[in-house]
């Protein structure tokens, strides 16, 4: 790795991975241990800040009443049956048994054990037996504090905290040689903002891992944690890069609702253990929904059942209760849960819990092969920002941490077998980032509220159910915002909030445009 001395900083290594997920340093590892210089690039003040940590349910593990053949079955059932049967198999054979020797025993992820000693586990929406391994209900938290914890041992790993990334560097659209614009175009590196200094730095290498996370802060009610505003899929699209099945937004059926309390995820394995979803006339509901499978129905037909119930009550929540629940303690098994309803004043051993459906999971994005390479050479994608079709038109439960981990091996792996030197003379033909010479300063208010607007577009107009007509208004106000934002952009001094901005408008469009050429309701795509 290296940096230059003076001015704006130039670094140099064999990887540059976008993201601190469980996907984005599974791959660092992987390559770091192959003999690669990597770098990790993340955008929050701490690594520790990933979709990752707000996990909460679990991942796919090795269960003895399980089979591969199982749960690919699952699988596809959630998925609606348009998954990408190559990437399913391999996962299914090669995934659990990842879970144990990397998760488990290298990294030391201190997964929750029976008084026998062995994994506890747990079973969510959809899958036909227990399987998921978890810590709790703070799975996401454990796995990235273990995660993290290991890196710091991997001398030939640096992290770049409060750094985003604003663009990748081709060699077609950015090298000062006019010959490359005739070469096949390949990615050499991103251009990334520093966000303590305020200037934009040119990273190099003969390969980037985006692993940048999903899209649900761009809609106005989330589960995700606010940096996922969708930046890989912009910049890949901006690349070049093919971006597919991106009408497939999953979302999650509960998420606590309370006007006064930020939104939190509430796992699905409290349905798993029996908890159940009733509207505010008291009455079980999902028996009108799916009377085979219940409060255990697939995401997304849950998800629409919600939103009919709020719809028909005019209401803007329904309950989830756990009352039932007899066989454990629940302060003891979802301690997350229970210390921060308690901390909003319900105590959900004895009063339901307010839930809404909220967005989730991205299962598009950035079409990859079985080793997470993009479409365009020295990129690739892994995790949530990635689509290696495993979740079809419908992510199942707990396996979103499994596909992050197994691709994120995969890829680092990967990119360290096809290791090579960029020569000398194309890495001296990208030029150092060039600052506007006018610069519009940043206004808080203006960018808030384009973000606001969007957020409110995504909700209304392609949110949970879509019609077309609802996807046409969204497609024609997101392509007005669109332009104002991008001139805006050209002339601005760069904040993380601006590049954000910027991403998360074309990411909407790409997820609208996609909406609106696919007449099919299929999964979490549901046209009325």
């Amino acid at each position: 790795m290296a940096a230059a001395s003076s001015g704006s900083p130039r670094w140099e290594f064999d990887l540059i991975v976008i993201g601190s997920g469980i996907a984005g340093i599974s791959a660092a590892i992987s390559a770091a241990e192959a003999g690669l210089s990597v770098a990790i690039i993340s955008k929050e003040a701490s690594v520790f800040e990933a979709n990752t940590w707000y996990a909460q349910g679990g991942i796919v593990g090795e269960s003895d009443d399980d089979s591969p053949e199982l749960l690919e079955a699952d699988i596809y059932h959630a998925g609606a049956e348009i998954n990408n049967r190559e990437a399913v198999r391999l996962l299914v054979q090669e995934g659990p048994p990842l879970v144990s020797a990397f998760l488990a025993e290298k990294i030391g992820v201190p997964f929750s054990r029976t008084g026998t000693g062995e994994i506890d586990l747990t079973r969510e929406a959809a899958h036909s037996v227990r399987r998921i391994y978890h810590v709790t209900d703070r799975t996401g938290q454990a796995i990235q504090t273990a995660l993290v914890d290991y890196l710091k041992g991997v001398k030939s790993i640096r992290v770049f905290e409060d750094h985003t990334a604003v663009d990748l560097i081709t060699n077609a659209h950015h090298s000062r040689d006019s010959q490359e614009l005739y070469r096949p175009t390949r990615v050499l590196g991103a251009y990334i903002l520093d966000g303590r200094r305020a200037a934009v730095s040119a990273f190099l290498a003969p390969a980037v891992i985006l692993s940048t996370g999903g899209v649900g802060n761009l809609f106005l009610h989330t589960s995700n944690p606010a940096g996922a505003t969708g930046d890989g899929i912009a910049m890949a699209r901006r690349a070049g890069a093919e971006v597919i099945n991106a009408e497939y937004v999953q979302f999650h059926p509960t998420v606590f609702y309370h006007r006064d309390v930020k939104r939190f995820l509430i796992t699905e394995s409290l349905r798993g253990e029996g908890a159940r979803l009733m509207n505010r006339r008291g009455e079980y509901f999902m028996k009108k929904y799916n009377p085979k499978e219940l409060d255990l129905a697939p995401r997304d037909e849950v998800s629409r059942a919600v939103y009919r119930e709020m719809e028909e009550e005019d209401s803007d929540f329904v309950y989830l209760d756990a009352r039932g629940i007899k066989n454990l303690a629940l302060d003891e098994r979802f301690p997350g849960i229970f210390e921060q309803c308690k901390a909003a004043g319900i105590d959900i051993r004895s009063e339901p819990i307010p839930v809404i459906p909220a967005a989730h999971f991205f299962c598009g994005g950035i079409k990859v092969d079985l080793n997470g390479m993009s479409s365009l050479p020295g990129l690739y994608a892994v995790g949530e920002a990635a689509c290696t079709g495993v979740h079809g038109a419908n992510r199942l439960a707990s396996i979103s941490l499994l596909e992050g981990l197994y691709w994120g091996v995969r890829a680092g792996g990967d990119a360290a077998r096809r290791a090579q030197k960029l020569p000398r003379s194309l890495l001296d033909s990208i030029p150092d980032w060039i600052e506007p010479t006018a610069v519009e300063e940043f206004d808080p208010v203006l960018v808030n509220q384009d973000f606001r607007t969007i957020q409110s577009t995504m909700w209304n107009y392609a949110g949970i159910i879509r019609s077309r007509s609802r996807l046409l208004r969204a497609q024609a106000d997101l392509n007005y915002l669109s332009h104002r934002i991008e001139q805006f952009y050209k002339g601005a001094r760069l904040t993380r909030r601006i590049v954000e901005l910027r991403d998360g408008v074309l990411t909407a469009s790409i997820i609208v445009d996609a909406a609106l050429a696919n007449p099919a309701s299929r999964g979490c795509h549901y046209i009325e």
